[in-house]
């Protein structure tokens, strides 16, 4: 019964993931690309997928050292199947919750505090890194008019592919902890390629679908369709998670370097919220109360999701 629940925790982990985290780090390339066919997009989401996936395991750590601190429980219960399952369901209702926190959570609640601080941190760094670039740039790369046919040059087509490719190898590095915390550390050739064809089939659909309700939060942004506002959106959101990825800017500023993972929830919503302001600041697409508002909103549902995380998991702990 033990494997029967991690097949069933990694099936609905990695369904719920991608369906939540995944989109919130290529929903501003599907809504910029939504003229092309979605198995194009597919395919290219999916090759740089495997190859982190395949890096991962031949190094013989498919999380790439984020889950030292999570061994798997033994024995394995139906309980930790339950952070997917609500996961799912807070998906389902286009909240943008950390999976972070809600699966990971349920494994270790020691790290919990840990994983607060860096996540806080990596959205304070996003949030400042995205309001400083747009104030400067608002003016050059965003349109005010959404029904200016403005055509971008086709050199800002490849460099969205591209930063786009970046920016999903570095989500991949961050969040497969969040997956594979449901199986063996040291995974049998067989595993990985069972693990590997089932998170492709949850990409693939969820790339069928459109994004699912999560993409709503990033259409709700300004201008998140017009390529090379996509393009610096997601070059900047891969170099803020680049420079978590090692730790190294926890090491300066606490003295260690942390691989525990980190929100990249939280770093999506900061990066947006920092260029929300910006740029209603530089071309007042809209009252700043509203652009406030919406911002609050965000902050909120993120609130709500670690709020749920921290209450399953003592939850758990207290069953388990």
């Amino acid at each position: 019964m033990e494997t029967l629940w991690m097949v069933l925790g990694f099936s609905l982990a990695a369904y719920s993931v991608v369906a939540n985290d995944a989109i919130q780090t290529l929903g501003t390339f599907l809504s910029s690309n939504a003229q092309r066919p979605w198995r194009l997009l597919f395919l290219f989401a999916g090759t740089i997928l495997l190859f982190s996936l395949t890096m991962g395991w031949m190094a013989g750590d498919i999380s790439y050292g984020r889950l030292d601190k999570y061994p798997l429980p033994e024995p394995f219960s139906f309980f930790y199947v339950l952070p997917p399952l609500v996961l799912l369901i807070l998906t389902r209702w286009g909240l943008p919750v950390s999976t972070t926190f809600l699966v990971l959570t349920a494994f270790n609640q020691k790290n919990l505090y840990d994983m607060i601080v860096k996540s806080g941190l990596g959205y304070l760094v996003a949030f400042g890194a995205g309001f400083v670039l747009y104030l400067m740039v608002s003016r050059l790369v965003e349109h005010r008019d959404p029904d200016d046919p403005y055509e971008p040059p086709s050199y800002w087509v490849a460099l969205q592919w591209l930063s786009t490719a970046w920016l999903w190898y570095n989500w991949l590095i961050q969040d497969l902890a969040n997956i594979y915390v449901y199986l063996p550390r040291d995974l049998s050739a067989g595993a990985f390629a069972l693990s590997v064809v089932i998170m492709l089939g949850m990409l693939a659909h969820t790339f069928s679908a459109g994004g699912g309700e999560i993409q709503k939060v990033v259409t709700s942004k300004t201008n998140t369709d017009d390529i090379p506002s996509a393009t610096i959106i997601d070059f900047l959101f891969g170099c803020v998670l680049f420079l978590f990825k090692d730790g190294w800017i926890t090491w300066l500023l606490f003295g260690e370097a942390q691989k525990i993972p980190m929100s990249t929830t939280w770093v999506f919503l900061g990066l947006l919220a920092g260029r929300e302001i910006a740029v209603t600041m530089r071309l007042s697409v809209r009252p700043m109360g509203e652009t406030l508002r919406i911002v609050g909103e965000d902050v909120a549902k993120a609130f709500a999701g670690l709020v749920v995380s921290v209450v399953l998991a003592v939850s758990l702990a207290w069953v388990v």
